[in-house]
């Protein structure tokens, strides 16, 4: 009985782990596109340069 409960309880966690693994890779596309609208919509200075979008 209890080498079936351990498999039951590693199968719901791998399921778990794959569906986290699922969200935090449209996690990290949302982010690269915003990331990529922002380097291309970024404004410009009154000098007429382009400076960065982000304070670091």
């Amino acid at each position: 009985m209890v080498p079936l409960l351990l498999v039951l309880l590693l199968a719901l966690l791998l399921f778990g782990a794959g569906f986290a693994v699922k969200i935090l890779w449209w996690v990290a596309v949302v982010v690269l596109v915003l990331w990529l609208v922002g380097f291309v919509a970024r404004g410009t200075h009154s000098s007429g340069r382009r400076h960065r979008w982000y304070r670091w």
